[in-house]
């Protein structure tokens, strides 16, 4: 009997993306909803399971999602593919469009499963800057992309971890740059302005990202999906394994369209707190920017972000600690959670630096 066999020598050095999970009142590490779905829509899914024919193959074509999908953005149904989270919607376009000999491109710091999934597929990263503020110099990208030829280019918007959305200027400027398809991953849209769902059409290369983790409350379901050209989202079925959408999910997904006021409602709450959690970091020793996401990203200035992350934990407040990631030495970010959390965070961090 042999010795098992070693994994590829490329994933080597690859870290698994992944947040610490401990035992906290206050949880605002992971940019979830800080509220349940509506008591109706469990309801809803409830009855709905009872009649899922569970002996029989989901319906492949996922028909009624896809059509809830388009009618909510005013598309053909041709137009939209769903998958398990918009990580496998991610990885399902790094299969169809990347791979070994291809490129992706991407604009650091930004969302990590990006470059992540990219190199699992065997997809060469090559990564452009953002400024200081964390915004992308247009000359820096044209550079980028003309020198690179890369077949895929990411941007996140609003962009995780900084918060910051790209105006309509900047993807029409990237889209007449880049050489292949752009994906605006967009899991946090509905919380920003606008949203680079205006721009999809089926001769436009460009497909844009949802999830319903943040604003459906759905994090625990797992369901992402892309709007986008119908010849995208024929090739990207191509290479989707059989069935991989359980009869649950797509059930689920449907239902959650019947509930769009009141995901509109918790979106309108949680950019009002938002306001008021950027109001008390502004009289605070800490340095933030601008976001249109469910989150903030801050930087103590007087106490060590290790040490104060640290303090918020002993507090039962845990955030996310980014003060390792490359440019964005000493930075937290927290969540968005309900006026309560948010309160607690705040009089944590006060007590914490002042």
């Amino acid at each position: 009997m042999g010795a098992l066999i070693p994994v590829r020598d490329d994933l080597g050095l690859f870290e698994g993306y992944h947040s610490p999970q401990v035992d906290v009142a206050i949880r605002l590490n992971t940019n979830e909803s800080p509220y349940p779905p509506p008591a109706a829509w469990v309801e809803a899914l409830a009855a709905g399971v009872g009649e899922i024919p569970f002996h029989r193959y989901p319906e492949r074509a996922a028909t009624d999602l896809r059509a809830g999908l388009a009618g909510l953005h005013g598309v053909r149904p041709g137009q939209v593919f769903a998958a398990n989270g918009s990580n496998e919607v991610l990885q399902t376009l790094l299969l169809a469009y990347g791979g070994p000999g291809r490129r992706a491109a991407m604009f650091e710091p930004t969302y990590a499963l990006h470059s992540h999934i990219a190199k699992i597929t065997g997809t060469a990263v090559v990564a452009g800057e953002r400024e200081l503020d964390f915004t992308i110099d247009l000359d820096g990208a044209r550079r980028l992309l003309a020198d690179h030829r890369p077949e895929i280019t990411f941007l996140c918007s609003p962009n995780n971890p900084t918060g910051r959305s790209e105006s309509r200027e900047v993807i029409e400027a990237v889209l007449d740059a880049a050489p292949g398809l752009v994906v605006v991953d967009e899991a946090y849209g509905q919380f920003a302005r606008w949203s680079a769902l205006e721009l999809v059409a089926d001769d436009v290369p460009l497909v844009v990202v949802r999830t319903y983790s943040k604003t459906w409350s759905m994090a625990a379901a797992r369901l992402g999906y892309l709007v986008g050209p119908a010849p995208v989202v024929a090739a990207l079925e191509q290479v989707a394994l059989p069935y991989h959408l359980d009869a649950m999910k797509q059930l689920a997904g449907s239902l959650a369209l019947r509930f769009k006021p009141e995901m509109e409602a918790r979106v309108a709450i949680v950019n009002e707190e938002r306001g008021r959690i950027a109001a008390t970091l502004a009289g605070l020793p800490v340095e933030t920017w601008p976001s249109d996401a469910n989150f903030l990203l801050f930087r103590p200035l007087a106490k060590d972000a290790d040490a104060v992350w640290k303090e918020l934990l002993d507090r039962s407040v845990l955030v996310r600690n980014c003060a390792s990631w490359p440019r964005l030495a000493g930075c937290l970010r927290v969540t968005v959670g309900t006026p309560e959390e948010n309160t607690a965070f705040l009089d944590a961090l006060t007590e914490i630096l002042t």
